[in-house]
Formats: C-alpha cells, structure tokens, sequence
C-alpha cells in the first residue's frame, strides 16, 4: 500500500495560506504519496499544535513549519 500523509495548512485563509496549500499538493504529488489537505481556519485549532504564527504546515500530527511559505520542491523535504 501506498505511503499517505494528513497535511494540515493551519491559517484564517490568506494568499499566503492558500500558497503554502497549493504547494504542499504539489510536493506530495510529486512525491506520488496518498495525502488529503485539510485547512485548518480556528485559532483554536492552531493553539492545540502550538502554533504562534500561519500560515503553518502539519504533517501527520507533526509541526513542520510556521509562518513561512516555501516552494513545493523544498516542502517535499518535510512532507516525504
């Protein structure tokens, strides 16, 4: 069976946040991994992984990375 991955985008719906999704899809199916994003749009939610600053990206429970947006190619790196 394939390898599959939860990837949260953790932000209220920003370009930035909407970026940083758009390219966490495209690592991952660069990767040719199973995934589902889900965006993550309650403070509340955000507090619980300890985020202080979005967009955030969470990977199978996991903070990866907060307040930045990188390319799909060095987001790979943090999905795989």
């Amino acid at each position: 069976m394939a390898e599959s991955r939860l990837i949260e985008i953790l932000g209220p719906g920003c370009a930035k946040c909407e970026m940083l999704a758009k390219h966490a899809e495209e690592a991952a199916q660069a990767l040719g991994i199973e995934y589902a994003v889900i965006k993550l749009k309650d403070p509340s939610a955000w507090a619980r992984y300890g985020v202080m600053m979005t967009p955030a990206l969470v990977v199978d429970g996991q903070v990866k990375l907060q307040g930045r947006v990188l390319s799909a190619e060095k987001l790979k790196e943090l999905i795989a």
